[in-house]
């Protein structure tokens, strides 16, 4: 049984700091010696902009290349796809195509499930993957929570307006 921690970083609300925390958590806990990956669930590519890949359109493999082989249940590769980067982290890539797979999502079989299925050859090469997550709740959001272990929600405080209730949960 694997070991590996699948965590995704979710929030429906864009500018809360996913993606940062994203790669600070992803290249911190690769400098303390765990094997990292991480996968840009966002068809913007922050997350595979920041790590320095910028031409994300001409990538030849994508996690919207990846889930549409597991949709097909066509085989993949061992390593393919995977960017590696000079911190010690490893990346599967995103690009505007990822917006498609949300669309083919809604008509696949066990279409909650098609990342968690992706992800489950690779969690034996990593201890921990890293899911970014796109600001919505559609079915690749879905999909991530279906793959994770646990969530973090990234939160950015905000000033509170008179005459507005505060709730908090507990």
């Amino acid at each position: 049984m694997s070991k590996c921690k699948v965590i995704a970083l979710a929030n429906q609300k864009g500018g809360t700091g996913k993606t940062t925390t994203a790669v600070n958590l992803g290249i911190g806990l690769a400098n303390e010696g765990k094997r990292v990956l991480l996968v840009d669930a966002d068809p913007q590519g922050d997350l595979t902009t920041s790590l320095g890949w910028t031409d994300q359109d001409n990538l030849p493999v994508t996690l919207s290349t990846q889930m549409e082989k597991i949709i097909r249940d066509e085989p993949i590769e061992a390593g393919e796809g995977i960017l590696r980067h000079d911190e010690g982290v490893d990346l599967i890539p995103a690009n505007i195509e990822l917006s498609g797979m949300e669309i083919t999502l809604v008509n696949a079989m066990s279409r909650e499930f098609t990342m968690k299925s992706y992800l489950s050859e690779l969690k034996k090469d990593y201890d921990y993957i890293l899911i970014d997550c796109m600001p919505s709740l559609g079915m690749l959001t879905i999909n991530a929570l279906a793959a994770a272990d646990s969530v973090i929600v990234p939160v950015q405080a905000h000033l509170r307006k008179k005459g507005m209730k505060c709730v908090c949960w507990i």
